[in-house]
């Protein structure tokens, strides 16, 4: 506790020094110090305001002890000591701009005398953490040593017992902080690195002996004091690169060596000079940028240099720590030196009337850096190439010149051609006053036995059109190059569109052979184009053109382009067409034209708006819609015409198209009777669809007195083809007998009435199958007309409405009584007591009575096999059948 109110006095005494000493910038600083001097011990602050410009001030001090930061504050940054009661060094401030210097002189005092002043500490619990202090980085033995006692407040009140935890007790480096447990003392156990670790952090615990935790946990942090104990250090090589024949002073690069002492203190602020000899290159101390100081700096002679540079901490300081580094400075290449020939002159042959052909070789040197373009060629004709027969090129992968034949010599004419080639480079020249190089170049031509030549490439000839034929237009000869005679040369035509042109195989002579129109689709601006070939004895050939022009004849009256045209009705305004024509003739033998009507003309017509090519043709007067054929004269300038007509079509219009008119609202008689027969076909039919429905529906069997119920016999023994037993046949409908099924019997007896559904009604469990309202038997029939007295019962209860008829001698036999089936049917269904005793046969002496049927007795001698059981599946369907077959 009481070293705690010392170093609070000792802070408010520097602070009341500091008080005293601020000043305007001056040259001196004096201040009264203790003789130890902890690190951070505030010594002064010194008014730095009108000290240059204090916006870019470099502040250092000549004692590594000391620092001034950039709002005057001047401290110790290491723990210290005030020997022999004095010390002085001295603050530098530089403007970073303007590079002015200016010095503060500080002088440091030990003051014996200072007086010790008790402050009374208003106490505040949990209030007991010291000051940040520090340790010096590499101490030497003896461990451990002291370092800082911490004290918490209850220890007046309490026995407490100290301890620390965390990062360099607990925590790596474990064990290198300890604390006397009864004196709060701390204790560093071995010498720190700050490159390293430059600060500690840990807490500290107060507690009483019995384990009672009296205060809240102390953080402590450990500043570790940097020593310049660290060299600066270069990259492997630092490359650098600088134009050749860069100017003197410019700039090659900048050199930057890295310390690892704690950054913005003096330890790590470099001063750099260059110990390698040369007189090329400089290097400014304070930043490590390097210039050139000479313009001697050829990349020909030398592209690489390397020098050896060195970095000395405290800026340069005699007690600063040093290392060298290498620099490689590398010269980049500009265009100052342009291609040069390997020879004085160069020759060359090509043979005549070659062409496209490589002829040369042109090889050049150039000392630039190699495929740049300050190395490759780019080669020029200067001289000799006026008519456009050379080509020159550069070879990218030799960067030779070559030189091309494009237009075939004669050797006749040019022997020897001579040339001038330059060399250039694809970059302009710079840093040299030498210019582009130039060679000679002699081209041989060769003489070569050649084939004839006409005396014109291409003959121009003018003629009329539609000449006769074998008109003479003129000759094309062709005369041998070394004789200059055309004798023994044949002509040949090569080429002739049209085949308007005859050529005389000895002579050349050109005579008409065709109708030659220049405005034929073979003729383009009036020109007409034919190649002929000249052969001589030798077989050797050449080739020429003849090109005719042919003159204009009036031989084409204008005609219009647009016979078909339409104008638009519009209520109240008289329409008009636009007219074109067109004359193949030129001119003056075409437009303008004139425009006119034949003398007989309506007069509901007139020509507007006349052109060079066209005209408005307009109504003269208001026309009904309809087409109109208008007769029109056109003449040329030399008055060559010809009548033509005119189709307009006058009509309603939509989006400029004509429709269709509208159809009237009133029908004559045909129309009318359109009508009537398009309702009636309507109304049949409707009728035959309902019909169609409704006959679906419910179907009645009438039998009046029995005799529409039986059969009616033909003329035939079996039933005919139409009726046959197959033709009824149709799927399958299983359905079940319906309770309601009712015959309905009139007073005189017979079947009067029967519905459809009692016709349908059939189950499988009676061995019966619905076939289109008929019944056929199936595997358990339970038909059987063998027994007689059954059939006599039918006929007994139905009143002799029903009668049987069957020839017993034919494969089908028709089935009677379908309908008493299906009464007996019900009897099943309904399970009525007497449809057992109906099972089995009777003898009936009565038939009923009432009947008028009389007696059925012959009936009931049918045998077994009377083939009749068909007949019990007719249903109502076989009323249709027997009218049709009944006669009338």
């Amino acid at each position: 506790m009481a070293s705690f109110k010392t170093n609070y006095l000792l802070v408010c005494f520097s602070f009341m020094v500091s008080t005293l000493s601020v000043k305007a910038c001056v040259h001196t600083v004096e201040a009264a110090v203790p003789e130890e001097l902890k690190a951070g011990y505030i010594i002064s602050e010194v008014n730095l305001q009108h000290c240059l410009n204090n916006t870019h001030l470099e502040l250092t001090t000549s004692d590594p002890d000391f620092a001034i930061q950039q709002d005057g504050l001047l401290y110790a940054i290491h723990s210290t000591t005030i020997h022999s009661g004095e010390r002085a060094f001295v603050i530098w401030l530089q403007d970073q701009q303007s590079h002015q210097k200016w010095k503060i002189d500080v002088t440091l005092s030990v003051e014996h005398n200072m007086v010790k002043r008790e402050v009374n500490l208003k106490r505040s619990k949990r209030r007991w953490r010291p000051l940040p202090f520090s340790i010096r980085e590499n101490e030497f033995p003896p461990f451990p040593k002291e370092i800082q006692q911490v004290q918490s407040d209850s220890s007046q009140n309490y026995d407490i017992i100290y301890k620390i935890y965390g990062q360099g007790v607990n925590l790596p480096p474990i064990g290198l902080f300890s604390v006397v447990p009864e004196t709060g003392m701390l204790k560093v156990h071995r010498a720190v690195d700050r490159e390293q670790i430059a600060e500690y952090k840990f807490f500290a615990e107060a507690r009483t002996k019995d384990g009672i935790k009296r205060d809240r946990d102390l953080d402590i942090t450990v500043k570790v004091e940097d020593e310049n104990d660290n060299r600066p250090e270069f990259t492997d090589v630092v490359v650098l690169s600088v134009p050749e024949h860069s100017e003197i002073g410019a700039i090659v690069g900048q050199v930057n060596a890295t310390d690892r002492d704690e950054p913005g203190t003096l330890f790590t602020q470099m001063a750099y000079k260059i110990i390698s000899s040369t007189d090329l290159f400089s290097i400014q101390s304070e930043t490590g940028i390097m210039y050139t100081t000479s313009t001697a700096l050829d990349r020909e002679t030398k592209d690489t240099y390397e020098l050896t540079v060195e970095a000395t901490d405290c800026k340069g300081q005699h007690y600063g720590l040093s290392n060298t580094g290498t620099v490689r400075i590398v010269l980049t290449d500009i265009n100052d030196n342009p291609p040069t020939f390997k020879a004085n002159k160069y020759e060359a042959k090509v043979e005549e009337n070659q062409k496209d052909v490589l002829i040369l070789r042109i090889p050049v040197e150039d000392k630039d850096l190699f495929n740049t373009s300050n190395w490759k060629a780019k080669f020029v004709i200067k001289k000799g190439n006026e008519n456009g027969n050379f080509r020159i090129e550069t070879d990218p992968v030799t960067n030779e010149g070559l030189l091309y034949v494009v237009k075939p010599f004669d050797y006749e004419k040019n022997k020897i051609v001579k040339l001038e080639v330059a060399a250039e480079n694809e970059a302009e020249l710079v840093g040299t006053k030498s210019t582009w190089a130039t060679v000679p170049v002699d081209v041989n031509v060769i003489n070569v036995d050649e084939g004839p030549e006409f005396e014109t490439p291409n003959l121009f000839l003018r003629i009329k059109e539609n000449e006769p034929n074998g008109t003479l237009i003129g000759i094309y000869k062709a005369l041998d190059p070394e004789t200059k005679s055309s004798d023994g040369i044949k002509y040949y035509k090569i080429s002739d569109p049209a085949s308007w042109i005859q050529v005389e195989k000895n002579t050349g002579k050109l005579l008409v052979a065709g109708n030659m129109d220049r405005e034929s689709s073979f003729v383009t601006n009036g020109m007409y184009n034919i190649t002929v070939n000249a052969v001589d004895q030798s077989s050797k050939t050449g080739t020429g053109t003849v090109e005719i022009y042919l003159e204009d004849e009036n031989d084409n009256n204008p005609i219009i382009t647009n016979k078909d045209l339409v104008i638009c009705e519009h209520y109240g305004q008289l329409g008009y067409v636009k007219v074109e024509a067109e004359d193949k003739d030129a001119e003056p033998l075409s437009s303008p034209f004139v425009f006119s009507f034949p003398k007989d003309h309506d007069k509901n017509w007139k020509i507007t708006n006349e052109k060079a090519t066209s005209m408005h043709l307009e109504q003269a007067t208001e026309l009904p819609t309809g087409t109109y054929n208008v007769p029109v004269i056109i003449r040329d300038q030399q008055g060559k015409s010809e009548q033509q007509s005119i189709t307009i079509r006058i009509c309603k219009c939509s989006n400029g198209q004509c429709v269709t008119s509208p159809i009237s609202t009133a029908l004559g008689v045909w129309g009318i009777l359109a009508l009537l027969l398009g309702i009636a076909l309507l109304l049949m039919l409707l009728c035959i669809l309902l019909t169609c429905f409704c006959g679906k529906k419910k179907e009645k069997v009438d039998l009046d007195n029995g005799a529409e119920a039986v059969l009616i016999k033909s003329n035939t023994e079996g039933p005919g083809e139409e009726v046959m037993a197959s033709n009824f046949r149709a799927p399958a409908q299983h359905t079940t007998l319906d309770q309601e099924s009712r015959f309905q019997q009139p007073s005189g007896g017979g079947l009067q009435d029967i519905r459809l559904s009692d016709f349908q009604k059939a189950s499988n469990g009676y061995g019966g199958e619905t076939l289109d309202g008929g019944m056929r038997n199936g595997p358990s029939s339970y038909l059987s007309a063998t027994n007689s007295t059954m059939q006599n019962n039918y006929g007994q209860q139905f009143g002799g409405g029903v009668q049987h008829y069957a020839d017993q001698n034919s494969t089908s036999i028709w089935r009677t009584n379908g309908l008493v089936i299906d009464q007996k049917l019900n009897g099943f269904v309904t399970e009525h007591d007497d449809r057992f005793a109906q099972d089995i046969s009777h003898v009936y002496g009565f038939e009923g009575k009432g009947s008028l049927a009389g007696s059925v007795g012959c009936c009931s001698d049918l045998n077994d096999d009377s083939g009749l059981e068909f007949v019990n599946t007719l249903g109502p369907k076989f009323r249709t059948l027997a009218q049709v077959c009944r006669k009338k």
